[in-house]
C-alpha cells in the first residue's frame, strides 16, 4: 500500500512539473502564432476583390513608377512599428514573415528596374536572405519534412527598408467610362552604409505582385492620424485610395530610360515630374464634354450683367453731362448780370 501511495505521489510530482514546464513552451508557441503573418483561408482569396481589374483591352493606359519615402509624413503608416507589437507590423515585416512562410512569391529585380512576373524569374527565399546578409536558421519540420527558416524579429531589417518602388497604371475603361489608376507591383527598397563609409547606398530587394499581397493587406489596420488615433484603415485601402505620396521616377517609354537618365539637374527633374503629372489631370479633364447648358447660361449671365454695367455707366455720364450743364448756366448768369456802381449803390 506505502508502495502504490510513493508510485502515484511520484507520478502526481513529475505530471506538474511537466506541466510548469510546458508552460512557457505554450505561451511562446502562442506568441508566435499571434506575431504570424495572417492566415487566409482559399474561399477568403478566392472572394476578395481589392483593386478595380483592368480590362485585357483598353483604349488607354500609363504605367508611372514611384518612389515613396517613408520619412514623410504620409508614408509613415507603411514604417512603424518598426518591431512587431503583438498582431500590429509594418509593410515589410509583413512581407518577410509571407515569403519566410510560402505564401507569396517574390520576383528578380533586374538592372534595368523593371518587373517580369513570371516563374522564370522567381527568387527563393534562401538567396534573399544569403544576398542580405540577414540571419536565420533552419529547421526541418517532424511531419512534412520541410525546410522551415526561423529568426527573431530584431533580425528582419524592417527598420533599413526606408523607401518602396511602386508600379502603378492609370487607365480609362471604355466599357464603364471610367478613368482609375491601380497599384500592380511593389519593390522594398533596403538603405545600407558601408563599414568604412557613411555614405547610405540603396538596394532594391525584389519585386511582388500587388495582387498576390493584397488579400493579406486588407486585414492589416494602419493609423492614419496623429490628432485621431481611431482613424484607422486597411493596407489595402490606404493603397488603393493613394493615401500614399510618390515622386515619379520613371514611365514606361520606347528607350526604357528613367527620369535621372535625360534630366540633368535637380531643377529639370522636378519640372518634369510635374509634366506627367500635368499630363495625367489634362487626359481626365479632356475625356468629358462640358455641359453646353450650363455653358449657355453663364454665358447668357455675363451678358445680362455687362448690360447692366453698361447702362449703369450710360446714366452715370448723362448725370454728369446735365450737372455740368447747370454750373455753365449759373456762371454765364453771373457773369451777364449789370454791376451797380459804387455811388447808386450809396444812394
Amino acid at each position: 500500500m506505502k508502495r502504490f501511495i510513493c508510485i502515484m505521489a511520484f507520478l502526481c510530482t513529475s505530471l506538474g512539473m511537466y506541466q510548469v514546464a510546458a508552460q512557457p513552451k505554450a505561451r511562446k508557441a502562442k506568441q508566435e502564432v499571434k506575431e504570424s503573418a495572417p492566415i487566409l483561408s482559399v474561399r477568403a482569396q478566392t472572394q476578395y476583390t481589392g483593386q478595380l481589374d483592368m480590362p485585357e483591352e483598353v483604349v488607354w493606359k500609363r504605367e508611372i513608377y514611384r518612389t515613396l519615402d517613408l520619412k514623410k509624413e504620409k508614408n509613415t503608416a507603411l514604417y512603424y512599428p518598426v518591431e512587431p507589437m503583438g498582431d500590429k507590423m509594418n509593410l515589410f515585416t509583413l512581407i518577410f514573415k509571407l515569403m519566410a512562410e510560402g505564401k507569396i512569391p517574390a520576383y528578380e529585380y533586374r538592372l534595368d528596374g523593371t518587373e517580369v512576373l513570371t516563374t522564370d524569374n522567381k527568387v527563393k527565399f534562401k538567396d534573399v536572405l544569403d544576398r542580405f546578409h540577414i540571419y536565420y536558421q533552419i529547421k526541418k519540420d517532424a511531419q512534412t519534412k520541410d525546410t522551415l527558416f526561423t529568426f527573431d524579429n530584431s533580425d528582419i531589417p524592417s527598420n533599413e527598408v526606408l523607401s518602396y518602388f511602386i508600379k502603378e497604371v492609370w487607365f480609362f475603361d471604355q466599357h464603364s467610362s471610367t478613368y482609375n489608376s491601380k497599384v500592380v507591383a511593389i519593390c522594398p527598397v533596403l538603405h545600407r552604409s558601408g563599414d568604412f563609409s557613411m555614405e547610405v547606398t540603396k538596394y532594391p530587394m525584389f519585386w511582388l505582385n500587388y495582387s498576390d499581397l493584397s488579400p493579406y493587406l486588407v486585414r492589416m489596420n494602419v493609423m492614419t492620424s496623429n490628432l485621431n488615433n481611431t482613424s484607422n484603415i486597411s493596407l489595402d485601402d490606404y493603397f488603393t485610395t493613394r493615401q500614399f505620396s510618390g515622386d515619379i521616377y520613371k514611365t514606361t517609354n520606347m528607350m526604357n530610360q528613367t527620369l535621372a537618365q535625360y534630366c540633368t539637374t535637380d531643377s529639370a527633374m522636378v519640372k518634369e515630374q510635374k509634366k506627367i503629372e500635368g499630363q495625367l489631370k489634362a487626359f481626365e479633364e479632356h475625356l468629358w464634354e462640358s455641359d453646353t447648358i450650363s455653358q449657355k447660361n453663364i454665358a447668357s449671365k455675363k451678358a445680362a450683367s455687362s448690360i447692366k454695367s453698361k447702362a449703369i455707366k450710360s446714366s452715370r455720364r448723362k448725370a454728369q453731362a446735365v450737372s455740368e450743364v447747370k454750373v455753365k448756366k449759373e456762371k454765364s448768369s453771373s457773369v451777364s448780370a449789370p454791376k451797380a456802381s459804387v455811388r447808386r449803390q450809396r444812394r
